[in-house]
């Protein structure tokens, strides 16, 4: 027993390490991760007092857990017994199968990541493209939502900055849980979206398995009273305009969640921009079609240093306006008793209608729809007088006049389509540059819903 080994120093070397990782996680990590998860908690409780909404402790409980809790759920344990037979494979194969879409689905959410970095970054972000207004917000409504009701924001979709637009803007109400198509799922966005609290869906998928444990981890967020955030149509808007619901997320929160449980709220969210960064890109998706987004990673790093190098110059100027409007909630209990049995289409159509009458009205949209409308070239004065009339025609929607000048509004919505070229001075006046027509179109679509009988610009 007392006699000398003699070990090569490697061999020694590795021995050490894997002592010390062992003593590292039976004695130090615990300890360590009690350290941090009471810091956590005292962080958030202090956060759950200056929020309107607090942050449920679904949100809160660990990735594992929350994983084992949704693969042994019963509806996705008789899925896994289907699939199996259907594909004629072992139910501990399926039963993996199902894991790895639990691990793919289920978030890890940070409040420190949330409310110390990514509010920040959002504003600053925000604030450094565009002008950003804040539309309607029907304060009376949201401020008299059941505390213990669930809240579902739910949005138009025009650009991928709505996500950081409305995760700033709504900061104070409560930290929101999106669901993130197949284009974040790359490291390290995707581990970075995950401690957001977002959620990965695959839009097109057609396996049963992973539909049933998407709609059972949908159904138990929505039980446990997180805040999300839904784009009913499912995508971005390629021309501009409203689309159809698509109801694959907003059918599982409603159909998924326990009987006689949380009551759930729908908060309508407009948003609007004077400029969409992938507005070209969205434009010749829809010509052609399909949703093929041709945007190659040359031509975004292109206009990002270009922002950058206006920025150093002094030479910068943010892209107009940007507003979102939070609309009168829409109670789902509520209208179940005034339309009992009435399927989730007919949810989904007031929802969108209901988005449509809070899209903020901006200068470009405005400037767009006059100039199409008017169909030949327009003086200066006389495109500011039909500006003044459209705005007093509008009724309720909120028309944002910038400056309360409505010819300083015509001035700044028409310095941004002459600095990008899609209108120009002529004799006769202003009249749209033809190849820019689409483009025009695409945001004259964004107000359109707002104007009885107007032209379908497509």
């Amino acid at each position: 027993m007392t006699q000398t080994v003699e070990l090569p120093l490697w061999l020694l070397v590795l021995i050490l390490l894997f002592a010390a990782v062992t003593f590292a996680s039976h004695f130090l990590f615990p300890s360590v991760r009690w350290f941090f998860r009471r810091r956590m908690e005292r962080v958030v409780n202090r956060l759950n007092q200056r929020l309107e909404r607090k942050i449920e402790p679904f949100k809160l409980a660990r990735r594992y857990d929350m994983i084992q809790r949704l693969i042994y759920d019963p509806e996705v344990s008789k899925a896994i017994a289907e699939h199996a037979q259907e594909n004629g494979i072992p139910e501990n194969v399926a039963f993996e199968k199902a894991k790895r879409y639990a691990r793919e689905i289920v978030p890890s959410f940070s409040a420190f990541a949330y409310f110390g970095i990514a509010i920040r970054l959002t504003k600053l972000l925000s604030t450094a493209l565009y002008r950003v207004r804040m539309g309607r917000f029907d304060e009376k409504g949201i401020g008299t939502i059941d505390p213990d009701a669930t809240i579902i924001f739910v949005m138009n979709h025009r650009s991928n900055m709505d996500y950081v637009l409305v995760t700033w803007l709504a900061a104070e109400q409560s930290a929101l849980s999106y669901a993130v198509g197949e284009w974040a799922r790359v490291w390290p966005l995707s581990r970075l979206i995950r401690t957001m609290g977002a959620y990965f869906i695959r839009r097109r998928s057609l396996n049963a398995l992973y539909r049933r444990v998407l709609a059972r981890y949908v159904g138990m967020a929505t039980d446990g009273g997180v805040t999300q955030a839904v784009f009913p149509e499912g995508g971005l808007s390629l021309d501009g305009a409203l689309a159809r619901p698509k109801l694959g997320i907003l059918k599982y929160i409603i159909e998924e969640r326990e009987p006689g449980g949380r009551d759930v709220v729908f908060v309508p969210v407009a948003v609007n921009y004077d400029r969409v960064f992938e507005d070209r890109i969205l434009v010749a998706a829809g010509k052609a079609g399909k949703r093929r987004f041709g945007a190659r990673i040359s031509v975004v790093a292109g206009f990002v240093l270009k922002q950058f190098w206006l920025w150093i110059t002094r030479r910068y100027h943010r892209h107009g306006y940007a507003a979102v409007s939070f609309g009168a909630p829409v109670s789902l209990s509520a209208f179940q008793r005034e339309h009992p049995g009435a399927p989730v289409e007919t949810l989904g159509d007031r929802l969108m209608a209901r988005i449509g009458q809070e899209v903020p009205v901006l200068p470009v949209p405005m400037v767009a729809h006059a100039l199409l409308e008017a169909g030949t070239p327009l003086p200066e004065a006389r495109l500011k007088q039909v500006l003044s009339e459209m705005a007093g025609s509008l009724g309720q929607a909120h028309v944002h006049i910038a400056r309360e000048d409505m010819d300083y509004s015509v001035e700044a919505g028409l310095r941004i389509l002459r600095k990008r070229g899609l209108v120009r001075d002529t004799a006769q006046g202003i009249e749209i540059v033809p190849e820019e027509r689409d483009l025009l179109a695409y945001y004259a679509n964004s107000i359109r819903q707002f104007f009885a009988g107007a032209a379908q610009n497509e």
